[in-house]
């Protein structure tokens, strides 16, 4: 029997067939290329699908910490106010969005009572919303709202008490603006969780908000995460908005985001009351408003 030690040892071919995939899947999060095992996928690509999967889950149904955030905000010396929709909990918010629309009467009689004694309207409020995403709120609104925050002090801007809404609606900033008497809603929600990113934040800004206004009177900017876009440029998109809605006196499908094109002039946003007037349909609001304050006429 010849030794086993003298045969020639067998080795894999050092040449392998290269994947075309390789390349388009390093530049994207999506789901490409990911091989199979038999009629199946890889392990690894399973357990990674399952992981993104429970993570969105979690961002939807993980119920967001308004006081921690609250905290976070009074620690950059920033006054917020919490509110709830009319959704009860999270199982009655993604059964009936139209809850999710609404003030809760406490909630908003709370607004109200916040609304500058001196009969001032507040230029601005953001509203900071948990939406589809308590993750994204709490991963990315506090550097995003930072960011911004510069531009509209610079402004000179009337700035509400910022506003932490649990169970909310992009809608809802049109009843909390309404309520405080607010231009400009700027309300910053987490999206809708995807596989590829369950953190992502969007940033709806409406001019005059009120109960009524439609998503085609809302200017939108959206996926702002670490792996979208990113937090300095959502900030110049969200001023640059803020900016022209209140030099044009509209917001929606009749304002564009040409930020990239024109350079915001630093620190010389026009004032929302200053030059152009306010619409006919507009004005009729602010008066009431004053009035209601005054105490003319009652809510």
């Amino acid at each position: 029997m010849k030794n086993d030690a003298a045969r020639p040892a067998i080795r894999p071919s050092p040449t392998t067939t290269p994947d075309p995939w390789s390349a388009l899947r390093a530049a994207t999060p999506a789901r490409i290329a990911l091989g199979r095992a038999g009629s199946s996928l890889p392990t690894r690509a399973m357990l990674e699908f399952q992981l993104a999967h429970a993570r969105a889950r979690d961002a939807v149904h993980r119920p967001l910490d308004v006081q921690a955030l609250g905290n976070e905000l009074a620690l950059q010396g920033l006054k917020w106010i919490g509110v709830d929709s009319q959704a009860s909990d999270r199982r009655v918010y993604l059964a009936r969005p139209d809850l999710g629309r609404r003030l809760a009467p406490a909630s908003r009689h709370a607004l109200e009572a916040a609304r500058d004694p001196d009969a001032r309207e507040f230029d601005l409020v953001f509203v900071l919303a948990d939406g589809l995403s308590s993750t994204a709120l709490a991963h990315n609104a506090l550097p995003l709202l930072l960011a911004c925050l510069p531009a509209i002090h610079a402004w000179r801007w009337h700035v509400a008490p910022i506003v932490i809404a649990r169970q909310a609606r992009v809608a809802l900033s049109d009843e909390i603006g309404d309520a405080l008497g607010a231009r400009l809603a700027v309300m910053l929600v987490g999206e809708r969780p995807g596989l590829s990113a369950a953190d992502s934040l969007g940033v709806y800004l409406t001019w005059m908000p009120r109960p009524g206004r439609t998503d085609a009177q809302r200017n939108c900017v959206s996926n702002i995460h670490a792996n979208g876009l990113r937090t300095d440029e959502a900030a110049q998109r969200v001023s640059y908005l803020a900016s022209e809605a209140a030099r044009r006196r509209i917001s929606g499908v009749a304002l564009k985001d040409d930020s990239q094109q024109a350079a915001l002039p630093g620190g010389q946003a026009p004032a929302p009351h200053s030059q152009a007037p306010v619409p006919a349909r507009d004005d009729a609001v602010v008066s009431a408003r004053l009035r209601e304050r005054q105490g003319l006429v009652r809510p």
